[in-house]
């Protein structure tokens, strides 16, 4: 997530604060936490993940694909205000996470996976630069799951977050195969 400081002379939004130079920032609603804060890796790797999919998005010619990957990064800033807020969540409705978000992640899925044949061996990533995104895209949101579970541990967050990532990783696995069969692009096993 990206914030700045207001810059009172002018109203505009500064985009250094020189705030963080000793290793501190401040999350939604003010408290002051070091950087490597577990809150903080959390929506550091959502956000690092925001930014690949967004990548990816350049790539991705089909409409729908790009719509559905577009919508993923609207609740992928829920999330990461959601983290950012350290639990104190005022927000509007605009900013949640719910069962029905996991439903659209999984009909994604299902459909994508209807289209593809079965797998009996492991993936090797790689042989199509759009594919080879989406596998990038898994990694970051595995790790990024990780970094919500082990949160998770210290501080109870919404459930639904840490399924919607779970989920999330399993949509890019099948859209990096989708993609691949799309292009008649063979996949290589292990």
């Amino acid at each position: 997530l990206i914030f700045g400081a207001s810059n009172q002379e002018n109203n505009t939004m500064k985009i250094y604060s020189k705030k963080g130079d000793k290793g501190k920032t401040s999350l939604i609603g003010g408290k002051i936490v070091d950087k490597h804060n577990l809150y903080l890796d959390a929506y550091g790797t959502i956000d690092e993940l925001n930014s690949f999919i967004g990548l990816l998005k350049d790539y991705v010619e089909d409409k729908k694909n790009n719509e559905v990957l577009h919508n993923i990064q609207l609740k992928l800033f829920s999330i990461g205000s959601i983290l950012a807020s350290a639990g104190d969540n005022n927000f509007s409705d605009k900013v949640s996470i719910e069962k029905k978000d996991i439903e659209d992640i999984e009909y994604n899925i299902d459909n994508m996976n209807n289209q593809l044949p079965d797998i009996k061996n492991f993936i090797i990533p790689g042989g199509h630069k759009i594919s080879s995104y989406c596998h990038v895209c898994r990694s970051i949101c595995r790790r990024a799951e990780r970094k919500i579970s082990e949160l998770n541990n210290h501080s109870q967050i919404n459930p639904y977050i840490l399924s919607y990532v779970n989920r999330l990783s399993d949509f890019f696995f099948v859209l990096s195969r989708h993609i691949k069969h799309s292009d008649n692009v063979e996949e290589t096993y292990w």
